[in-house]
């Protein structure tokens, strides 16, 4: 293997579930270098790829489907605050997560719908349809959050949602 591509692929050893624009952004190669490599380095079953929500990221082979989701959405802010506030909170309901992380109920759900589908949250409903949010895999869950940080794009995104959310959102005491 060529020191290129050694380089490529500590890159996301010790970034996982690194997105290509970010690879890119940390990288001293060119996309198009970066672009073969990966590809070399899929190809010899170096990288697993993986497409979340828009996104191409990457991972070592050693890392499950389950985990790949899971790293792609911690990767996002609020996902992130999201299940951390679960790890210290659960259960919980939607409306008390919302107001702990000073979000829209709106945006909540967005990011819950994707934890949920992803098998990384669980809701829950009592005989009254009261929802209860709780960790499907809590151990897991907390090992994997600790391998990724939202990078500063992913937070700007986030924090840009939540200004559009806070501006969109009518104030609590209107009819």
């Amino acid at each position: 293997m060529n020191e290129t591509r050694r380089q490529i692929e500590a890159h996301v050893q010790e970034n996982v579930g690194i997105h290509f624009n970010e690879l890119v952004r940390e990288s001293e190669f060119a996309p198009g270098q970066i672009q073969y490599h990966v590809r070399r380095l899929i190809k010899g079953d170096h990288l697993v790829r993986a497409e979340f929500y828009g996104r191409t990221h990457y991972y070592p082979p050693s890392y499950d489907e389950w985990e790949r989701a899971a790293l792609a959405l911690f990767r996002r802010e609020t996902t992130r605050e999201i299940v951390v506030h679960l790890i210290e909170h659960e259960p919980a309901d939607p409306d008390s997560v919302a107001d702990a992380l000073d979000i829209a109920r709106s945006t909540l759900e967005y990011h819950l719908s994707r934890l949920v589908e992803h098998e990384i949250v669980e809701k829950r409903y009592d005989d009254r349809k009261r929802v209860t949010l709780r960790l499907a895999n809590p151990d897991r869950t907390g090992r994997l959050l600790s391998a990724v940080e939202p990078t500063v794009p992913d937070r700007l995104v986030d924090r840009f949602t939540r200004l559009v959310d806070n501006l969109l959102e009518p104030p609590a005491n209107s009819p």
